[in-house]
């Protein structure tokens, strides 16, 4: 025996992956093996930064900063890297933060005359084969449901009086007794 110390782990490792280009979390498994250079290629699939723009920060399971992955050569088995670490990266190129931005993208519109003449349209397709609110019997049944559904809310409400007992049962939750304090309509 050499009395040299010999640490045995899974050659794989998952973690958790954050990036201040999304706001999205990912979960990703990678080889302990490979270099910060090479996870930092594969990293630009998955969020989309330049690998030359890229920082990266260890965090540990209960999302405690451990420490920052910036040796390009270091393997990242180097790093106290665990199962459900999170590794956070921040894009320092600045270019992907202008594609979140929706206001800057130009919209298409056009009258409202011009697509009511257009045969190749969902309106036209749904007017052809009376589906949803160009189905007038299916919409009519909808409106006599509702004005019934309404009724006989009114009539349960009209049962009930303010300063009547009441008893609430909520799923999961105990059963509560309470007096009746308002009845009507919300909103």
């Amino acid at each position: 025996m050499d009395g040299g110390v010999t640490v045995v782990t899974n050659p794989l490792v998952n973690v958790r992956l954050t990036s201040s280009i999304s706001s999205f979390e990912v979960q990703r498994r990678f080889n302990r093996g490979i270099s910060i250079a090479e996870l930092k290629g594969k990293l630009e699939m998955v969020l989309g930064a330049t690998p030359s723009c890229m920082d990266l920060d260890l965090f540990s399971v209960s999302d405690k900063f451990l420490q920052k992955m910036d040796d390009n050569e270091a393997l990242l088995g180097s790093f106290p890297v665990d199962d459900d670490c999170r590794i956070h990266v921040t894009d320092r190129s600045g270019q992907m933060s202008e594609f979140s931005d929706v206001s800057k993208v130009e919209k298409f519109e056009i009258p409202e005359e011009s697509y009511e003449k257009r045969t190749d349209s969902a309106r036209s397709f749904m007017k052809k084969h009376r589906v949803g609110v160009y189905n007038e019997e299916e919409m009519a049944k909808k409106k006599a449901d509702l004005a019934a559904r309404e009724e006989e809310q009114k009539a349960a409400a009209d049962a009930i009086s303010v300063g009547s007992r009441c008893q609430v049962q909520v799923s999961g939750q105990p059963t509560k007794l309470g007096t009746v304090m308002y009845v009507g309509k919300c909103g």
